[in-house]
């Protein structure tokens, strides 16, 4: 039964097109979404695309909140009566205390992201990363009160392609221009280049906080009309959010990412005997070809990452990026820039043969999860079983040793599940202009959620670990 359900998995027939009978009387018309696979060929995209659109509207507006604001608020105490939500072309624009205290309050200090963070989404900006240049133009929401203190901030990106974003839309796009139509620009509320799942719309956490969040997203639509683009997509947001954004007139879309679950383990070992044997087994023996190899496992953080490990890793990641995706979205600044700004929060595993680094691959740590983002490899030379080392089993080992429940080990990927990496549901939400298009959409999301849920439970009751482990 897996082997039947990973074959199904890898050309997914949730990346289908569309008919050619798209239009706007589609709603009118019946039809079946195709099921013959379609692969993405590119992650990222090919020619970097500046974003071609009329300058926003700084303001969106001035709001009044009702209700006394005298009620018993956690947090910050804000009595403010009057807020005011307005665009900002750059994260630099607001600082990072108070940017970091909206990130704070909105995840809590356990389900803290670190991805939300004013020195992550800054490292992208002041690199040349997320910028208009590159197709990704910061149009942050920022919400004020009467005395300019700031009650939430979005970080939104006014978008010229769909590359960078882990939630494929490309067979949307193709759609939209058969018809004849515009699909881009759109915005895009996200961390750019990150499936990483978390809130979006960041809160302070006041009395007033539930009114400020139906006024942001009520901005959000109205700036989506205003600036006639297309749509308007959040990608992966809360469970609580995604529930609260249909009421608001939002397309639902699910997705599948495989993570670790931590269930109190003392150690690597406890863990493998939690899994079938022969997956233990398999563990075992790709574990040993590390040190056949000569090659050493070490976890770096903060200061023991010097700017040597930061340059090596981006030819690392140069490399990966040219096989797989044809061009690299990050810079080396990037790393440089990103490292010094998160500090601790970042973990870097690193593979040396003798004293030479030979790969490595990039985490950070969050309040309760390790989240695991990029890898890269020597580009001369193939190490057996080391991207699954320094990806996976050293994650889970890193997670044991700082007690963190979960490791989310990026996207796609069913190769993970045999190693501990269990389906998990993602989420995001789709606000679309034209009634035609969001009809057939919508019917194609239904269709689409039914094979995610389907695949997700073959995944769940064939996997690796011994029957009773929850």
């Amino acid at each position: 039964m897996a082997a039947a359900v990973l074959s199904y998995c890898k050309p997914s027939p949730f990346i289908g097109q569309f008919p050619s009978c798209f239009g706007k009387s589609v709603s009118s018309q019946s039809f079946e979404i195709s099921m013959q696979a379609s692969r993405v060929t590119a992650l990222f995209w090919r020619s970097k695309k500046s974003v071609k659109s009329q300058p926003l509207d700084s303001s969106l507006g001035d709001f009044t909140l009702i209700g006394s604001g005298t009620e018993e608020a956690t947090g910050n105490q804000a009595r403010a009566k009057k807020i005011s939500v307005s665009i900002i072309s750059s994260i630099m624009e607001v600082s990072p205390h108070e940017w970091d205290a909206c990130t704070l309050d909105a995840t809590g200090p356990e389900k803290f992201n670190p991805f939300l963070t004013h020195g992550f989404l800054s490292s992208l900006e002041e690199t040349g990363c997320a910028v208009k240049e590159t197709g990704w133009m910061p149009s942050h929401v920022v919400v004020n009160d009467e005395s300019e203190d700031i009650l939430g901030v979005v970080p939104l990106y006014l978008k010229s392609h769909s590359y960078g974003e882990f939630v494929f839309d490309h067979s949307w796009a193709d759609a939209y221009y058969s018809f004849g139509s515009r699909y881009y620009p759109k915005f895009q509320c996200c961390v750019p280049f990150t499936p990483v799942t978390g809130p979006r719309i960041l809160i302070r956490n006041t009395s007033f906080k539930d009114q400020v969040f139906d006024i942001i997203v009520s901005a959000l639509k109205d700036l989506t009309a205003k600036s006639q683009v297309s749509s308007l997509h959040i990608t992966f947001p809360s469970e609580t959010e995604w529930h609260k954004l249909k009421d608001k007139g939002f397309l639902q879309r699910i997705g599948m990412q495989y993570h670790w679950k931590n269930r109190n383990y003392k150690s690597f070992d406890e863990f493998l005997m939690d899994m079938k044997q022969s997956k233990r087994k398999n563990i075992r023996q790709e574990r040993k070809k590390i040190s056949a190899q000569n090659l050493t496992m070490k976890r770096l953080r903060g200061y023991e990452i010097k700017a040597s490990h930061w340059d090596s890793f981006y030819k690392f990641y140069r490399n990966t990026a040219d096989n797989k995706w044809g061009s690299p979205y990050l810079t080396r600044d990037f790393f440089h820039e990103m490292g010094s700004k998160m500090g601790d929060q970042v973990l870097l595993v690193v593979a040396e043969e003798g004293d030479e680094v030979v790969a490595g691959a990039l985490n950070l740590i969050g309040g309760n999860t390790l989240f695991g983002r990029l890898w890269g490899c020597h580009p001369q030379v193939h190490y057996p079983s080391l991207h699954f080392e320094a990806c996976y089993y050293q994650a889970i080992e890193a997670a044991i040793e700082l007690n963190l429940s979960s490791v989310e080990a990026g996207a796609q990927g069913e190769h993970k599940i045999q190693r501990g990496y269990m389906p998990v549901t993602t989420y995001s939400c789709h606000y679309l202009m034209d009634e035609g298009f969001r009809k057939a959409i919508e019917d194609f999301l239904v269709r689409e959620s039914c094979q995610v849920r389907l695949v997700m439970k073959l995944l769940n009751d064939s996997g690796p670990f011994k029957e009773g482990t929850h």
